[in-house]
C-alpha cells in the first residue's frame, strides 16, 4: 500500500469513492465536473504552483495491483478566501447577591478563530479495506506530508470531525438552532458549506451568543460529540496529539480538533534517515516511511530496522517509495508504542 497524491487519471476511482461515502463526505460530492476540477487543483499545489490559502492537498490510498481504496487531504490554510465559522462553547456567568443566586450558563460564540490555520479533511476508506494498518497509514500518512513541508501549512491542524444524527441522518442540534435561521433541512446547509458557499452563515445566523440551556437537551446532548463512525479517526488523531479545546462545527455541533504542528507526534519525531536495503526481522516495529518529494511524493508503511542513521527495509517496500539505497526518507513509528521500543 502506498499513499501519494491523486491524479486526473484517479477521476474514476474518485467518483465512485465519492458515492459510495454518499451525502456525509461534503468535502468530496459526487460530482464528476467538481472533482475533476479538485483534481487539476490539487495538481497545481503538489507542483508548488499556488499560494497557501488555496492549497488543496489530495492523496489517494492505492495497492499494489493500482486500485485506489481510499482518500485523504490537506488544505494549506482555511477562511482566507471564504470566511470559516465555528462556534466556540464558552461560559456566561450571572449573579444576582439579593437573591442569592449565580448561574454558570454554556454559551456558544460565533467566531472565526481557526482563520489561516490548516485542515485535514475529506478521509474515506472503503468499508471492506477497514482493517489493519490501512486507515491508519492514510490519515497519519499526510500527517508526515507536513513535517516535511511543515513552510505549507500554519501553526496548527484542525479536523471538523462529522457530528452526532440520529438514524435518517437528522442532527439534533441543526433541528434546535440552525433550522430556524436558515429554512433548510440539514443536508443542504451541511451540502452549500461543503462546497465552499459559506457567506450564507455571516448573512443568517445570529452574532450574538447563544445560551445552550435554550436549546433542546436532545441538542444540548451532541455538543463536541463525534458521530460513531468517525470515532475510529478520532482517536487515531488524539494519539497523535490532537485535542478538543472547545470549538464546535456550526451544523452538527461535532467537535473540531486542534494540534500545533510542533506537539504532533508523526511531526515532533520523526526523522530524516538513509535508506538502506535489508531483512527486517520478525520483531521489526511498522514505521511510517515518506520518500521526501513533494510532486512525486510516496508514502508507505512498512516493516524496517534502525541501524544508526540507516532505515533497513526490504526491496519492495524500496519499489513502492520509487527509491534506491543511499536516498533520504523521513520516517516514524506508525504507532506510539513501536516509538517507545525504538527508543529502548
Amino acid at each position: 500500500m502506498i499513499v501519494r497524491p491523486a491524479q486526473i487519471t484517479d477521476l474514476p476511482a474518485l467518483l465512485a469513492l465519492a458515492r459510495q461515502a454518499g451525502p456525509v463526505l461534503t468535502t468530496l460530492p459526487a460530482s464528476e465536473e467538481r472533482l475533476a476540477h479538485r483534481l487539476r487543483w490539487t495538481q497545481r499545489a503538489f507542483a508548488g504552483q499556488i499560494e497557501r490559502a488555496d492549497a488543496d492537498y489530495l492523496f489517494v490510498l492505492e495497492d499494489d495491483d493500482q486500485q485506489v481504496l481510499g482518500i485523504s487531504a490537506l488544505t494549506g490554510a482555511i477562511g482566507l478566501r471564504e470566511p470559516w465559522y465555528n462556534y466556540r462553547l464558552g461560559m456566561t456567568v450571572s449573579s444576582s447577591p439579593d437573591l442569592g443566586i449565580q448561574r454558570h450558563i454554556p454559551t456558544l460564540f460565533l467566531n472565526n478563530e481557526m482563520t489561516g490555520q490548516s485542515e485535514i479533511c475529506s478521509l474515506f476508506l472503503r468499508p471492506d479495506q477497514r482493517q489493519g494498518s490501512h486507515g491508519r497509514l492514510l490519515s497519519v500518512g499526510r500527517l508526515l506530508f507536513v513535517a516535511e513541508f511543515p513552510h505549507l501549512f500554519g501553526e496548527k491542524l484542525i479536523a471538523e470531525l462529522r457530528g452526532r444524527a440520529d438514524e435518517q441522518g437528522c442532527s439534533p442540534f441543526w433541528d434546535s438552532l440552525g433550522r430556524h435561521f436558515f429554512k433548510m433541512d440539514f443536508n443542504h446547509a451541511h451540502h452549500l458549506s461543503g462546497l465552499g458557499s459559506k457567506s450564507f452563515i455571516a448573512e443568517l445566523m445570529p452574532r450574538q451568543p447563544l445560551y445552550t440551556c435554550l436549546l433542546t437537551e436532545q441538542a444540548q446532548a451532541v455538543i463536541g460529540k463525534a458521530h460513531p463512525n468517525t470515532e475510529p479517526a478520532l482517536k487515531i488523531l488524539t494519539a497523535e496529539g490532537f485535542t478538543h479545546e472547545g470549538y464546535i462545527d456550526i451544523f452538527d455541533a461535532g467537535p473540531v480538533i486542534e494540534a500545533p504542528l510542533s506537539k504532533i507526534r508523526s511531526v515532533r519525531d520523526s526523522q530524516a534517515l538513509v535508506l538502506a536495503i535489508g531483512t527486517p526481522d520478525d520483531q521489526a516495529p511498522i514505521w511510517l516511511i515518506h520518500n521526501r518529494r513533494l510532486e512525486n511524493c510516496r508514502i508507505t508503511a512498512a516493516p524496517a530496522r534502525l541501524a544508526g542513521n540507516d532505515l533497513v527495509v526490504d526491496r519492495l517496500t524500496a519499489k513502492r517509495l520509487q527509491l534506491q539505497p543511499g536516498d533520504s526518507v523521513r520516517a516514524v513509528p506508525l504507532l506510539r508504542s513501536q516509538a517507545q521500543a525504538v527508543a529502548a
